[in-house]
């Protein structure tokens, strides 16, 4: 039986496998209700403690491993429009942001960004207004459906060892399962290098430009 690749695992079948991994049974259905919290908010949770953990588990470790910046959730040169008060909001699925370091954006030398009061943030000039069109270094938060395999088959291993620890306890299992986690991290390099088309001087060997070594990125003295 042949089975289709086109589909994407789902998060109820990575909560299945870590489920598995620490020999717990697997659910059908990840279950969830909604309460009010101390502050009078409605918000929802896991209805099954043990699922709660790994589910919360599983995003803990996705968000760690997509903040590294992989070829499919880093954008480069990405435009970012002031809106009409001339603030550019921090984008809600962003985990890291910086100002392009581009060679045709000279002129944001001068410019340091961050995020402060929930928008982009000029610490060299001491402002966060815009006049124009900002284009920045991304970093991408994706829902768990749309990363690639290999990235969930990695950000799995990993969630199981850590699933292990906080639930099982149990020394041999988790070197076991850490095992898996080292090979699964090797895979998603391996597909991380292919995608990227990386050369020994680190851009797309499509390319035909070539950034010089610049010391001040390394060592910034006063």
């Amino acid at each position: 039986m042949l089975y289709s690749t086109t589909g994407s695992k789902t998060e109820l079948q990575a909560v299945n496998q870590i489920l598995a991994s620490v020999g717990q049974a697997p659910v059908t259905a990840i279950d969830t209700e909604t309460i009010t919290d101390s502050n009078g908010d409605q918000v929802t949770i896991v209805s099954n403690p043990d699922v709660a953990i790994i589910y919360d588990t599983l995003w803990e470790v996705s968000r760690e491993v997509q903040s590294e910046g992989w070829t499919f959730n880093k954008e480069f040169n990405y435009p970012l429009q002031p809106d009409v008060n001339g603030y550019i909001n921090w984008p809600n699925n962003v985990l890291q942001l910086d100002i392009s370091d581009d060679p045709q954006y000279i002129g944001y030398r001068d410019v340091d960004t961050v995020k402060r009061n929930g928008r982009l943030y000029d610490r060299m000039n001491h402002k966060d207004t815009w006049t124009e069109t900002i284009y920045c270094d991304v970093v991408w938060l994706f829902e768990w459906e749309d990363l690639p395999s290999p990235i969930q088959d990695y950000i799995t291993c990993k969630a199981a060892s850590i699933a292990s620890s906080r639930l099982v306890g149990d020394g041999t299992q988790y070197q076991i399962l850490q095992q898996k986690e080292a090979f699964a991290r090797a895979m998603a390099l391996e597909y991380e290098c292919n995608q990227g088309d990386y050369s020994m001087f680190g851009f797309p060997r499509q390319g035909t430009y070539y950034q010089s070594y610049q010391p001040y990125n390394t060592l910034q003295r006063l």
